[in-house]
Order: C-alpha cells, then structure tokens, then sequence
C-alpha cells in the first residue's frame, strides 16, 4: 500500500470497532499513533465514528483545495479511493457518509465487483472499489486470520482447517480457553486438538458432519456469539507496520 501510495495523503479507518474491546482497541490506538499514522475507529453498521470520518475527510479535502487557491488554481472535487480487504465494511462506511444507500453492502466478501463514485459534500469525491488481496499471501499466519473474519470467500479455504486453527487460537487466549468452549458447546475440550473438538461438535449437533460443525463455530465467532475478541495484536515495539 505505501508503495502504491507514494506521498499522497491517506487516512486509515479501523471498521468492526465493535467488534473488540476497548482495551484491544486502545493497543492498536496507541501503536498506529507511535508510526505517526492517522487512524479513525468505525462501526460502520451502527453509525459509530462515522461523523467523525466525516469531518475529517472533509476537511482533508478543504485542505488540499486552499493549497490549489494559494498556487492560483481553481478548487475542484478532491477524489480518494476506498481501498481495503474484502468485506470489511467499505460500502457501509460511504452509505453511512452518505445518509442513504448508494452502494451495495452485505456481510460476506465480494459483494462490491465494480468501481462507484459518490460525492460526499462539496469538495469530496469517494471512489468505492471491490476488495483487494494480495495475489498470494504467504503469510499464513494473516491468511487463516482472515479467513476467520470472512474476509476470503470460502470457496478459498478449508473451512474444517481453518476452523481447527481457530480452536487453538481460542484455547490460547487467556479469557478465552477452554472455559469458553465449555460455556457455549457444553464440550470439554481440555486436552483436545483442534481437530478433535470439532468431530466431537459435529457428533454432538450435526450428525457428525464436521464441515458443518465448523461453519458453526466459524459463524458465533463472526456474529459476536464467541464474544469480542481481537485476533491480532500490534507488533512488537520498534516494528513497522
């Protein structure tokens, strides 16, 4: 993204902000601020830092025309892309800029397939773009992250590997852990492998279909069932983002 951006002006929005606690959002806060990047919190569903956006991307915009005026150039519409990873709320954030809906939106990836200018006040043209990815993302690590979010089209993925993955993940999150899983599936999943807690799901409540059972599992995370929590945390102090 930096390279693409070069010098221009950019402003990073956080959507899902609900998606998290207030601690876990602080940590990212106060990590993006040490790099000196600009960072908004949104919940684009609800409504939350979307005025705040607002203001801010209008002002950016009033900015770069009184640059145009003080080099004697007439001001215009200032035109900025929406880019991000499928599905994370892009569409929603610009109808909700909008106060109505002009762009499709719906909570699962690929739903925006072409480009879509909206005008939001006067001096500010957005461009909403399809989701992009990387060609290949050899971070797998990121890879399955998103894949649990939904972020990548399930046709992309294993869903009973990512959802074993996600199973460790869960039992190593202190608040999380086995409790969690107990609490919610009434399973004991102490001592148990990813793997091994899904089969004993699917026997519980699919008649052992284990690709269902982890849909399941992938889905209470997603509507917030399994709790808030944040996947990932900000790097180690010192490293670029």
């Amino acid at each position: 993204m930096s390279t693409w951006i070069g010098d221009k002006l950019r402003l990073v929005v956080l959507n899902r902000v609900d998606m998290i606690s207030r601690s876990e959002k602080n940590r990212w806060a106060g990590y993006f601020a040490s790099q000196g990047i600009t960072t908004i919190f949104t919940d684009g569903r609800l409504g939350q830092g979307v005025m705040k956006l607002g203001r801010r991307v209008k002002s950016v915009a009033k900015e770069i025309n009184e640059k145009r005026r003080a080099k004697g150039l007439l001001p215009r519409g200032v035109r900025a892309v929406v880019v991000g990873y499928p599905n994370v709320g892009k569409s929603s954030l610009i109808n909700r800029l909008l106060n109505r809906r002009k762009c499709e939106a719906a909570p699962r990836p690929g739903v925006t397939r072409e480009l879509k200018w909206a005008r939001i006040g006067e001096d500010l043209d957005l461009l909403d773009a399809p989701g992009i990815l990387p060609m290949r993302l050899s971070d797998q690590a990121a890879a399955i992250r998103l894949a649990i979010c939904h972020d990548i089209g399930e046709s992309s993925y294993a869903v009973a590997g990512v959802a074993a993955v996600f199973v460790e993940m869960l039992k190593r999150i202190p608040c999380a852990g086995d409790e969690l899983l107990r609490e919610r599936y009434k399973i004991n999943s102490s001592g148990m492998t990813g793997e091994e807690f899904l089969e004993e799901l699917a026997q519980k409540l699919f008649a052992g279909d284990i690709n269902q059972a982890s849909l399941r599992l992938l889905q209470d995370y997603r509507k917030g069932s399994l709790g808030w929590r944040c996947l990932e945390f900000p790097p180690a102090k010192g490293a670029k983002y």
